[in-house]
């Protein structure tokens, strides 16, 4: 069996918008620093999960906006090939989410230098030439964990599911304790959930 064979395998779907999506996508490259994984980033959209469903019109309105960063995201990965997919969710996030940057265009520019991809890029935010590939990659990442989930959504050695839903970022051996667990669960047939009410606002530091 090779080395890559032998090693436990996560692929994170994200919607940059996500603020939980962004917590768990940290915890995850935690586990990189303690545990030998083989981690996949891929594009999913908040918009087209709730595209049927019933929710606010605030809401809708406010997810469509994530559709001028995957769009990007797609054009990045077609140019530099999916591991690009991973540093620029980071520098995305770190602006969304840590830095409150609302601006879509100062978001994306920033974050296409800071990965050192052409600013022409940017041209891909208001081009629906992505759109196919931003749903195929969707729908590959959530129809197999089911209906009635959002994000984050990871596949653990292939197997789906929403969460783990967490409120801080684990550091350290904490956050390869916590991949342990999650790839236990994975491996049981029978499980499917585990949740309770959350009681305390998200952290992202």
């Amino acid at each position: 069996m090779s080395e890559s064979a032998s090693r436990d395998r996560a692929d994170f779907w994200f919607d940059p918008l996500c603020p939980f999506c962004w917590v768990t996508s940290r915890w995850i490259l935690e586990v990189e620093k303690v545990r030998d994984i083989e981690t996949h980033f891929h594009v999913m959209s908040l918009a087209v999960l709730n595209e049927d469903t019933e929710v606010s019109e605030d809401y809708r309105q406010g997810v469509q906006r994530g559709w001028s960063y995957q769009r990007v995201a797609i054009a990045a990965a077609r140019l530099k090939g999916e591991e690009i997919l991973s540093p620029l969710y980071t520098a995305y996030g770190t602006r969304i989410h840590k830095q409150q940057n609302k601006d879509i265009e100062s978001v994306i520019a920033e974050s296409l230098a800071e990965v050192g991809l052409p600013a022409d890029l940017a041209e891909a935010a208001s081009s629906t030439e992505y759109d196919k590939e931003i749903r195929a990659s969707h729908h590959e990442g959530m129809d197999k964990v089911g209906k009635g989930v959002g994000t984050p959504t990871i596949h653990v050695n292939g197997v789906a599911f929403f969460g783990p839903v967490i409120t801080r970022i684990p550091r350290g051996e904490e956050a390869g304790e916590l991949w342990d667990a999650t790839v236990k669960l994975a491996s049981l047939p029978y499980f499917f959930e585990i949740k309770r009410e959350r009681t305390e606002s998200i952290n992202f530091d």
